[in-house]
């Protein structure tokens, strides 16, 4: 077919084929980088813990009055001993927070201690001799802490712990030699802390998207802590009796103390749940670019055809005039098909141009990596199929125009 006869018809046509071209470049650069951000978002919700989620479960509780700190350890021992009494419960914890919680204990991690620039950031976790047990961590090197090392620590004590548990990841980041155990790092402070375990995967407190740099950078610190008003107990049940434990540990802490408050929305939860609520945001998003993604392509289509359309019923009696001089209905339609993949090749080529530069400004502006050139050929591909869809209706209907159209007056 020849080219030059679709191109003098798109410059009789300017302001459609402009207009054409630039809603394929401007769905092209949205689309690609959304269905990048789908993809960051699905990758952020199927991030491992390392816990035991099937059987792990939270408790969230106020003593309902203040305790000095050893009134509040007292209040814990009690505590931890009526749960492990609690049928179907295999061990309890009690914590500062746990994978995806709702607060962010965190601490810059230094291999010296006048260092001035961070090597590293950790989320930092506190935990008695039971902490690796009950969350069900898998601990690859070293040991688990021993019940003299615990120390409990109020609202105003100062403690820097002699030991450490850290994660697989920031074993890795501070020494990469994998020589990790047995060695030392620095916490804010100026004591050198040990590390005597390293644990396979456990997952920051926070998800938020500053945090992506340091993902699975963890420690474990032997303190518990003893706060006034009350503290997070985490809960490991038997397999398979999860819903058994979670109804009666409620009920065996207030046979221990009937002051104490648990929130019916927030004070108990299924790890499940606990997970649920940390993504809701990352779901929420990818939902949100799903839903745009699919209107603009719907647009972008219908726009085509719509132009199309209308350019076959001006172009009704030059289709009959060929059609009259021996164009066969595969003519015209290869004509149609071929006139909208010229429009949607200009529109890619500037579209690849805008996906490119709305990328630079999401890096800039966001935590946001830079787009792979695998989404953009993804996009061009999924433009150029919705171009020559869209198109093909009219231009079946063009096709089907009859020679005797080229006698009607203009």
């Amino acid at each position: 077919m020849q080219i030059q006869p679709i191109l003098a018809a798109l410059r009789r046509h300017k302001a459609g084929t402009i207009l054409i071209a630039l809603q394929i470049a401007l769905t092209l650069a949205i689309v690609c980088n959304a269905l990048f951000i789908i993809n960051q978002r699905l990758s952020h919700l199927s991030e491992q813990s390392g816990v035991d989620e099937p059987n792990l479960f939270v408790i969230r509780n106020m003593w309902g009055e203040q305790y000095s700190t050893q009134q509040a350890v007292q209040h814990i021992e009690e505590d931890v001993a009526a749960l492990r009494q609690v049928p179907g419960v295999q061990d309890v914890s009690a914590v500062n927070n746990y994978p995806f919680g709702p607060s962010t204990w965190d601490n810059f991690i230094t291999m010296k201690p006048d260092q001035l620039s961070p090597t590293t950031d950790a989320s930092f976790y506190t935990g008695d001799e039971n902490f690796v047990r009950t969350l069900g961590l898998k601990l690859i090197a070293g040991r688990d802490f021993r019940a003299d090392e615990i120390q409990d620590k109020g609202l105003r004590d100062s403690i820097v712990p002699a030991v450490a548990i850290i994660s697989k990841a920031m074993a890795d980041k501070l020494y990469p030699n994998g020589d990790a155990l047995g060695k030392t790092f620095y916490a804010m402070t100026s004591s050198p802390i040990t590390i005597v375990g390293i644990v396979d995967v456990l997952h920051r407190q926070d998800v938020s998207s500053w945090s992506a740099s340091y993902l699975g950078e963890s420690m474990i610190t032997p303190i518990r802590i003893a706060m006034p008003w009350g503290l997070t107990y985490v809960v490991r049940a038997k397999p398979g009796q999860l819903e058994e434990a979670m109804h009666a540990a409620p009920k065996a802490l207030f046979a221990e103390n009937r002051m104490r408050m648990i929130d019916p929305k927030d004070g108990l939860l299924s790890f499940a749940e606990v997970r649920h609520r940390a993504f809701e945001k990352d779901r929420g998003m990818a939902i949100l670019m799903g839903i745009i993604c699919v209107v603009l392509l719907a647009i972008t289509g219908a726009g085509i055809v719509g132009l199309t359309s209308f350019w076959v019923g001006q172009r009704r009696r030059q289709i009959g005039v060929r059609r009259a001089l021996g164009a066969t209905h595969r003519d015209i339609l290869h004509y149609f098909m071929t006139e909208n993949l010229l429009i949607s090749l200009g529109g890619v080529a500037i579209g690849v141009l805008l996906t490119f530069g709305l990328n630079l400004w999401l890096v800039t502006r966001f935590t946001l990596n830079l787009l792979p050139v695998t989404y953009v050929l993804a996009g061009i591909v999924i433009l150029l199929l919705l171009g020559q869809g869209a198109v093909l209706a009219p231009a079946l209907r063009a096709s089907r125009v009859p020679p005797i159209e080229a006698t009607r007056p203009a």
